[in-house]
């Protein structure tokens, strides 16, 4: 499970298509699923694009189906992951995404294994 944070713009989506290709995931279009707020992408294993953008809180994400996603079997990749910090579970990793001087992207991550 990864949480991605980071402006608008800063390039989550774009990180979940890159992760999606390396899994060798051939969808039409992977897009951010800011209306949708799930998007599953199947091959050998599957992958859930969660986009919390548009969430109002965490009755709505219980009401989704959220945690049944977060503990199933397949990678979750949470776009606005900060938004759902209280229903992650402690192994979650956070990618967070910042946007620095002319246009370059810093990315910080933690979580992972020691």
């Amino acid at each position: 499970m990864v949480s991605l944070t980071g402006p608008l713009g800063a390039g989550k989506t774009v990180l979940v298509k890159g992760i999606a290709r390396g899994l060798g995931i051939e969808a039409e279009e992977i897009i951010s699923p800011s209306f949708t707020i799930i998007q599953e992408y199947t091959n050998s294993k599957t992958l859930y694009h969660i986009d919390l953008y548009r969430i109002s809180g965490r009755e709505e994400l219980i009401h989704l189906g959220f945690e049944e996603l977060l503990y199933g079997n397949g990678i979750c990749l949470i776009e606005w992951g900060e938004k759902a910090a209280d229903l992650l579970p402690p192994t979650v990793i956070t990618v967070n995404i910042a946007i620095l001087p002319d246009n370059k992207r810093q990315f910080s991550v933690s979580g992972l294994p020691e």
